[in-house]
């Protein structure tokens, strides 16, 4: 599969996020060109602050791998991680981190800090942004459109 495919991988999980009425964002974690896990967005259906998607991603590979240290893996992600998330990447050792949309708000790999360019850190993943950008934004403004809509109308 190419990069593109993966990232449309991660786009569908975050539909499955949307569908249940989470920010849309996903995750796929590959390993040799398979896909070993996979996440959305959970933090309000799993009561979990930590349930993004890139964590859920994340602890679906370790356990594929039976291995807390990811070696060798790359994330795709719909949105650029924040803080927390690359925080886990890092300390899992991912190699690679591609993400879609960028994130002016929070994101940790460029936009508001990058923590993956600190020379004072000790893992340093090779991280690529704006793959399939639009898709991956346009999910996000359609989602939050529908949201404003509806609180609009007193529906939600």
């Amino acid at each position: 599969m190419s990069s593109e495919a993966y990232m449309r991988e991660a786009l569908l999980e975050a539909r499955r996020a949307w569908a249940e009425g989470e920010v849309p964002v996903g995750a796929v974690v590959v390993k040799d060109g398979v896909v070993i896990g996979r996440g959305y967005n959970q933090p309000i259906g799993r009561h979990d602050p930590t349930a993004h998607a890139e964590i859920v991603a994340m602890r679906a590979a370790a356990e594929a791998l039976g291995n807390y240290r990811l070696p060798g893996c790359e994330l795709y992600v719909t949105l650029e991680p924040c803080v927390m998330c690359s925080g886990a990447m890092m300390h899992a050792r991912l190699a690679r981190i591609i993400y879609g949309a960028s994130d002016p708000k929070t994101g940790a790999c460029g936009s508001v800090v990058n923590i993956f360019g600190s020379e004072q850190l000790n893992h340093h993943a090779e991280v690529e942004g704006g793959l399939l950008a639009g898709d991956c934004g346009q999910v996000l403004k359609d989602f939050f459109a529908e949201r404003r809509a509806l609180r609009k109308n007193n529906v939600a």
